[in-house]
């Protein structure tokens, strides 16, 4: 998942879209019992700046699979989320880093799975939790 800056500054395309389908890493889902299931498409498009810095606007897609966090009966829920972010090539904590030449867009998407998690996975809206009788 790069965008080669270098490449696409000489050849004059300041702006484009991509997609991939990326493999998270296993342990990616904060819900306990629960796990991002198969790959997340991520789309998106970007924009160099004039100063270098590249906007890159994308939607993550994927599906959360486990346990209901209230009854521990099965569940799935569908995640879908769009990011708007800055690329710059100077120290700024307040926005990503890159060298000038390629973004890895990488660190990026895993920090947008991690920020488009529900707190919960439940197997439906109106979940009560475990009926003890």
């Amino acid at each position: 998942m790069k965008i080669e800056v270098k490449k696409l500054n000489a050849l004059k395309k300041y702006t484009g879209v991509f997609e991939y389908d990326y493999q998270p890493p296993e342990d990616i889902c904060l819900i306990p019992l629960c796990k991002v299931e198969g790959s997340v498409k991520v789309q998106g498009s970007y924009e160099i700046y004039d100063d270098d810095s590249v906007g890159v606007n994308f939607t993550v897609k994927y599906s959360i699979n486990g346990q209901c966090s209230y009854c521990l009966k099965d569940a799935k829920m569908k995640v879908e989320k769009a990011f708007d972010i800055l690329f710059v090539t100077e120290d700024d904590p307040d926005n990503y880093r890159y060298d000038g030449i390629n973004i890895d867009l990488k660190a990026a998407v895993d920090d947008a799975i991690l920020f488009s998690q529900p707190n919960v996975l439940l197997c439906r809206e109106d979940c009560t939790g475990i009926d003890i009788k």
